[in-house]
């Protein structure tokens, strides 16, 4: 999440920077301006991000869906190593 976050962030940088610099009003007014485009752009950057990633692995050549099955694995190994401690011997289980 925060190397999408950032790649958003750097691809906004020089829009900011002229936002910034070349708008002739007080500077009060430029910072304002900047920063609401850079909080409505990394929170439309949030709301699409599972698509977005889609979209970059479709376009390196793997199949689409693979970020997402990837993800999914990767949760549920988190998943069984939290709760590994629980299930040993069955201790714990009401199977």
């Amino acid at each position: 999440m925060l190397r999408h976050l950032a790649r958003a962030v750097v691809q906004l940088a020089p829009l900011l920077v002229i936002c910034l610099t070349v708008i002739p009003v007080p500077f009060g007014y430029r910072i304002s301006a900047a920063a609401g485009g850079l909080l409505l752009a990394l929170m439309f950057s949030v709301a699409y991000m599972t698509e977005t990633t889609e979209h970059r692995v479709a376009k390196a050549g793997f199949e689409a869906g693979t970020a997402a099955r990837l993800r999914e694995e990767r949760t549920e190994k988190a998943r069984e190593e939290r709760l590994a401690p629980y299930r040993r011997d069955g201790a714990g289980s009401w199977d």
